[in-house]
Order: C-alpha cells, then structure tokens, then sequence
C-alpha cells in the first residue's frame, strides 16, 4: 500500500516541477514585455518633453540641433535636471531674455516637474489654468516678467508647492482664495502687481508660512484677523496703501516674526499692546497711516528691533523712556505726530541709533547730550531749547529748532572749519614751535582746551617736546611707513598719545613732496567727520616737517586683515561696520565739501582702525580739490590694485575713482584678502561660485540677519566695480542705500552665486538705489 502511493506522488512531483518552471519563464517574459513597454514609454516621453522644450524657442538653436536625432539629450541642456528614469524635474530659465507666452511649455509633458523658475524674463501673457496638472510641483518662480491675466484658481491644486513667486508682473485680479489650501506653501511673493480686492482669510490655513508679500497692489479692505494663525511667520509685509480699519491684536501671535510692515495704508486705531509680544521683531514700519494714540510701552520688551518707524500718524503722548534702551535698535523714525513732552534720556540708556528722527512733534525741554553719536538727526519743527552739543563727528544736515522765547535758531552741526595757511607759506615758516589752529567754534567748558579738544588748543606745544617723545625719531617710535614719510608713536607730556608724520629729511627739501604735505595739511583742516581721520597740528621747524594725528590703537585695515588672531577678531559685524563708515567719509568728501575732495589712494593701507574698530580715512597727500571749471587732469595717483581701470586711458580724476576703489576694499573686508584674483576671473568659471565660498573662511558664517548686510555690501561692491564711470553708483547713495531700513532677504548666502550678484549689481547701477 505505501509503495502504491508513493509510485503515485512522484509523477505528481514531476508535473507540478514543470508546471512551476513554465509559469516562471511566462513570468519572466511577461515581465520583460513590461521592461520594454515602460522603456519604451519612457522613451516616448523624453521626446515629448525635449520637442516641447524646443518649441518654446527659449533654447539656442545648437542645443535644437544636437537633440535632433537624440531628444533624451534635454536632460543635458542649459537649466534642465531629470531623474533616474530620464523625466525632467527641473527647468530653470533664470534671467536669460525668454520671451513670449507660458502657454508655449505643454505643461501635460512634464508630469514628474518639481521646480520652475522663470524670474528675470520678458514673458508675457496670462498663467495658463494647465498649470495646475503639475501635482509635483514644489518650486514655482515666475517673478519680474510681464504676465498679466488673473492668478489661475487651479494653483490651489498643486497641493506640494512649497515657494510660489509672482511678484512684478502685471496680474490683476482678486487671491484665489484656493490658494490657502496649499498647506506646505512656505513663501508667497505677490508684490507689485495689480491684483484687488480684499487679502482673504483662507490665507490663514497656510500653518508653514513663513514669509507673506502683498505690497505695491491695489488690495483694499481689512486685516484679516486669521492672519494672526500663521504661527511659523518671519515676514509679513501688507503695506498696500489702501487697507482700513485697525490692527487686529492676532497679529501678537506671530512670535516668530521679524519683519512687519503694514506702512502706507489708511489703518486706524491705537498700536495694539500685544505687538510687544513679538520678541523675534527686528524691523517694524508703522508710518503713513491714520494711528492715534500713545506708543505702547510694551515695544520696549522687542529686545532685537534694529528699526522702528511709526512717523506721519497721529500718534500723542510722549516717547516711553524704554524706547531707549533697545540694545540693537539703529533707526527711530517719530516724526510727523503729535508727540508731547521732553526728551528723557540719560546717556547710558543710549540705544545705537544711526538716525533719529523727531521732527514736527511738540516736543519741548533741553537737548540732551547723548545725542552726539547720531548719524542722521532731525529734531526741527519742535519746541525744544539749545543745541545740538559740537560734535565734531557729527555731518548732518541743518535743521531749525524753536525755543521757548519762539526765536528761530538754525543749526548747522557740522561747520567747515576754514584755516588760513598763509603763514605757512609767508614769514611764519620760521617758526621754531608747531603751531596748532584754534577752533573757530566756541565750546562750553573748555577754557583749558587742548588738540584732543577739537581744536581748542589755545597755545603752543613745545617742539622740544616731541623729539624728546620720540627721543628724535628713533626708529624703536616708528609704526609704519608711508609714500613719503614715516609714523611714529608719541606720548605727549599730557599723557596723550599721538602719531606724528615726518617726511623723510630727502623729501622734506623735495618741493613735490613739500606739496604733498602743504595738501594734506589743507585738506584735512577743512573738513571733520568721524571716519576721518583727525589732523590735530602740524610744524615746520628747521627742515623738519611733520603732522601730528589722533592716535589708531589697531593700526591699518591691511595689517589687520593679514594677521590671523586680529582678522577672527574682526568679526562680521565690525566689518560691515568698516565698510559704511568708509561709504560715510566718502559720501562727505564727494558730496558735502565745496569744493568736492577726491581722496585718490583708497585702500586697505590707508584705512586705519582705532581700539572699537571703527574704520577713518587716512593718507590725504594725493587727495585732490575738485575745479568744477577745469578738467580736472593729473598725473595717476593710488595703490596699485586698487586703481580705476579707466586710469589707463585718461588722466582725468573724478569721484568715480574713489568709488572703484571702494569696491575693492569692501570685496576685501569680506574675502579677507585682496580680490585681485576673483576679480581676473570672474569671466569664467568662478562666475558659478556661491557668495559664501569667497567670504573669508577664518570667520564663522554668518547669521541670517548679518548675512543680509553681507549681500548687501557684496552688491554695491560689484556695482561699484562696473567697467564704465558713469555706471558706478554715486558715493551718497551708497551711504543712504547702508543707512536706510532694509527688508529681509530670504534666500541664503549659499544659494547666490557670483553671476546672480553681478547681475543684480548691474540691475542696481542701471536703475539707482532705492533711496537716492
């Protein structure tokens, strides 16, 4: 019995075996055909989408050609990215001249797309709604063209989107409000368009928003309170010069804010108190609306605002104390309210202002003091009393102030200070003591004055005493070098210390260099700004000629930037620092002294720092006083490396020539070098390296918001660097470009190449700054 049933199992066996192997080959046959068919579908889409691309005519006509006979070769044109089965997922046309309509690119071909980016272009036409077939979509970038048309509600399909950039187009319109139903949107850039109607609410499910921008379209209506839902928000910019009502107090929920700006509308009501609840503020611009009431004091809790500006509203009251002591705050604008009361303010509650601004107020009571490190300052138009106390530093424009006896007093706190160098020249130049120019302004309690007093000094110093300082020049007091003379240190019997510039006995007897000497001297008597450096006196004694300075405790820019513990130590922060006090002092040379001063030598060597770091102009025996009647030729003059290229060609000296130089130096602040090489070859492949990978690697990168700076400086540096004069931009708005209220950039420094850079810094010099 069991050898019958065992004789029975086996032919089972058999046949079941080649059963299995049959089924296995059909199997593999069958997947095979699949291989092949997918293949070949893959095939047939690759030849769509590169006879779509081609179509669109926004390739060169050799990139047709080479994919003629082979279209899967789009994965390897310009911009185009694909994935492992040869699908394209990117398409990135950045600012490359495209023209025409977005209808040309057959969206249905690109199923797998991920990101397109089409800024910077002349396309035209309206958002085709086949847009929203594009479910992978994560990037969509159409920014800075001329599309017009309504934005398609079909966008709030692409339910991926994380970025969608529409801004400067023409679209007009209302927000679709499908578009809050792209949960995964983190940035949102409509601006400067003409869409209407009003923002809706629906935008308050983006819960990942991060940056939200409306301004600059014809958006009418209220705030609406949702807005305050979007708790992941770091920018909020709504200032659309039609919106009412009040600000809703949800607007206190977005702790994570750092830059509101609701400025230029109609909005009514008081500053909500809940706006101190946004810890994260560095920027808020309340001004040009219809505000009333006090200032709240809880903005003193917005411990990193770096601006604050509420002017031309009906705010009342007077200026809470806490205002002031803001660690980080540099721009206070107030003006334009009704604002009452003193000034209460007390010199350590000094927040770093930059520019204060307080004008058409009615404000009364004293001047205070502290007031003396502001850059720009305005109080006029108020009823205070005094004046703004002689800071020599100071460069601002005349203001009047009314006192209390109503008499108008116009204050001009910066005063050219004009020397008469005659003597100099005449019989006095056989004096056997250096003599120092006494101040032609008076100065409260400075009956005792001496040459660290602005000028004060009201004697003589000794000649006998600076040999003995520097026991007759010996070389153990020499600090530096100069084209013709050396520095040394000298501590004055006051105490005081003192760099003097002595020619070198050769050149003293030499009359070019004796001129050098004579221009300096006249150049640096007329003028005072802080980042300059201060000409304290000078002698002529028995050959020896000399000029006596202020003291810089660090030395050069140069020396600085070459020494590896000093250069760490010049963190960012101290070197965006240096680069605008540079841009200041320039700014008042060519912009603010009659007759306009042309420095001619800018560059590293000749930029000083004193113990806090902050940077002042040395060096002025090549500077030039420029004859608006002449033509202004001279022999070249400068450090080689940081000569205008036009200089080849011309002997003529402008302003434009200190601007060329400029853009060096502030290429070499953040490289830590000189960009002599970056600057050969930025017509090649180094065009493609990000902004990071130059700055100086000894640093740290920088944070977001130093890193803003950073861009900043990086573009008006390439501005200034433009080939062509006429195309550098003026030193003045240079000035006003680094002392105005900026809004945030949201891309990081590793993601701007160079090429991007000089294309935005040649957008820049085309069109002017935005606030010159």
């Amino acid at each position: 019995m069991a050898t019958t049933s065992l004789s029975i199992s086996i032919p089972i066996l058999a046949i079941w075996a080649i059963w299995i192997l049959l089924c296995r080959k059909c199997l593999d046959n069958a997947l095979q055909q699949l291989v092949v068919a997918a293949s070949g579908s893959s095939h047939a889409l690759q030849l769509k989408q590169a006879k779509a691309l081609q179509e669109t005519g926004w390739w060169p006509s050799t990139t047709h050609a080479q994919a003629s006979s082979n279209y899967s070769s789009a994965c390897h044109w310009d911009g185009i990215t694909c994935n492992a089965g040869g699908s394209i997922t990117t398409i990135d046309r950045f600012d490359q001249g495209l023209r025409g309509q977005l209808i040309k690119l057959k969206f249905s071909f690109f199923p797998n797309l991920v990101s397109l980016d089409l800024r910077w272009n002349s396309l035209t036409g309206c958002i085709p709604l086949e847009i929203g077939i594009l479910k992978n979509l994560v990037y969509l970038r159409l920014s800075f063209n001329m599309l017009v048309g309504p934005i398609p509600s079909t966008l709030g399909h692409l339910t991926n989107l994380n970025t969608l950039g529409l801004s400067r187009n023409k679209i007009n319109g209302f927000i679709p409000p499908g578009i809050g139903m792209l949960k995964n949107l983190t940035f949102l850039y409509l601006f400067s368009n003409m869409l209407v109607g009003p923002i809706p609410s629906t935008l308050g499910h983006l819960i990942n928003l991060e940056y939200l921008d409306l301004h600059q379209n014809k958006i009418n209506g209220f705030i609406p309170p949702e807005i305050g839902m979007l708790k992941n928000l770091t920018s909020l910019n709504l200032s659309l010069k039609m919106l009412v009502g009040p600000i809703p107090s949800t607007l206190g929920h977005l702790t994570n804010l750092e830059y509101l700006d609701l400025h230029q509308n109609k909005i009514n009501g008081s500053i909500p108190p809940k706006i101190g609840m946004l810890k994260n503020l560095i920027s808020l611009y309340l001004s040009s609306n219809m505000l009333v009431g006090p200032i709240p004091s809880t903005l003193g809790h917005l411990t990193n605002l770096n601006t604050l500006g509420l002017s031309r509203n009906k705010i009342n009251g007077s200026i809470p104390p806490v205002i002031w002591m803001l660690k980080d705050l540099s721009y206070l604008n107030l003006s334009h309210n009704f604002i009452s009361g003193k000034i209460l303010i007390a010199l350590w509650m000094i927040a770093p202002l930059l520019t204060l601004d307080l004008s058409y107020n009615n404000l009364t009571g004293n001047i205070p003091s502290s007031l003396t490190s502001i850059d720009r300052l305005d109080l006029s138009h108020n009823s205070l009393e005094g004046q703004i106390p002689n800071g020599y530093d100071l460069y601002h424009t005349s203001h009047t102030l009314k006192g209390k006896k109503s008499i108008i007093t116009e204050i001009k706190t910066f005063v050219p200070i004009s020397i008469f160098l005659g003597f100099l020249f005449g019989g006095c130049i056989f004096l056997s003591r250096c003599v120092f120019k006494k101040n032609q302004i008076e100065s409260k309690g400075s009956k005792n004055g001496n040459i660290f007093s602005i000028w004060n000094y009201d004697g003589h110093i000794a000649y006998e005493d600076i040999i003995e300082a520097t026991e007759d020049f010996d070389i153990r007091y020499c600090i530096g070098t100069g084209g013709y003379g050396s520095v040394y240190r000298a501590e004055l019997p006051s105490g005081n210390v003192v760099a003097l510039k002595k020619l070198h006995q050769r050149e003293a007897e030499n009359l070019g260099f004796y001129k050098s000497f004579i221009n300096e001297v006249r150049v640096l008597t007329e003028i005072r700004h802080r980042n300059i450096v201060k000409l304290h006196g000078f002698c002529v004694h028995k050959g020896c000629k000399f000029l006596i300075y202020e003291y810089m405790e660090r030395g050069s820019l140069f020396c600085v930037l070459r020494n590896v513990d000093e250069a760490m130590e010049l963190d960012w922060s101290k070197r965006v620092n240096i680069i605008k006090g540079t841009a200041h002092a320039l700014s008042y040379m060519h912009h603010e002294c009659i007759p306009t001063i042309v420095h001619r030598d800018i560059s590293s060597n000749n930029i000083l720092l004193n113990s806090d770091f902050q940077a002042l102009i040395s060096d002025f025996g090549t500077a030039k006083l420029l004859d608006p009647n002449s033509s202004n030729q001279t022999l070249v003059a400068g450090t080689y490396g940081y000569i205008a290229p036009e200089f080849a060609y011309t002997m003529t000296v402008t302003e434009k020539c200190d601007v060329y130089s400029f853009g060096v130096v502030a290429l070499e602040v953040l490289m830590g070098r000189h960009p002599g090489e970056l600057l050969s070859s930025l017509s090649s492949s180094s065009q493609n390296m990000m902004l990071n990978e130059i700055l100086d690697q000894r640093l740290p990168p920088p944070n977001r918001l130093i890193g803003q700076e950073i861009l900043l400086v990086a573009t008006i540096a390439f501005a200034c660097l433009h080939t062509q004069p006429k195309s550098r931009p003026l030193m003045k708005c240079v000035s006003q470009e680094f002392l105005s209220p900026r809004k945030p950039n949201v891309i990081p420094l590793t993601r701007i190449s160079l090429l991007q850079l000089r294309k935005q810094a040649s957008y820049v010099a085309g069109s002017g700054f935005a606030y010159c």
